[in-house]
């Protein structure tokens, strides 16, 4: 009898998303944990921003761009 190979995939939540209550109010987080606490895609992100619906991004570097925690908290309990 072999054994069959497993379905389970590995899911990988970002660290920011796991322990978000506990970060400070001035911390950062990227995209892919704004979706997380959202549920929708890193692209859905993008629109809901243009919408108005999140708060827009802070551009730290050329290459990071990050949401501030107390602005998130404030348009997620909108």
């Amino acid at each position: 009898m072999s054994a069959k190979p497993s379905s389970r995939t590995t899911v990988t939540v970002p660290v920011a998303l796991s322990q978000f209550d506990s970060l400070p109010a001035s911390a950062y987080v990227q995209v892919q944990t704004v979706a997380g606490l959202v549920g929708v895609s890193r692209a859905t992100i993008w629109r809901m921003v243009q919408r108005g619906q999140l708060p827009h991004p802070k551009k730290l570097s050329d290459r990071a761009t990050r949401w501030n925690v107390g602005e998130l908290r404030a348009a997620l309990v909108k």
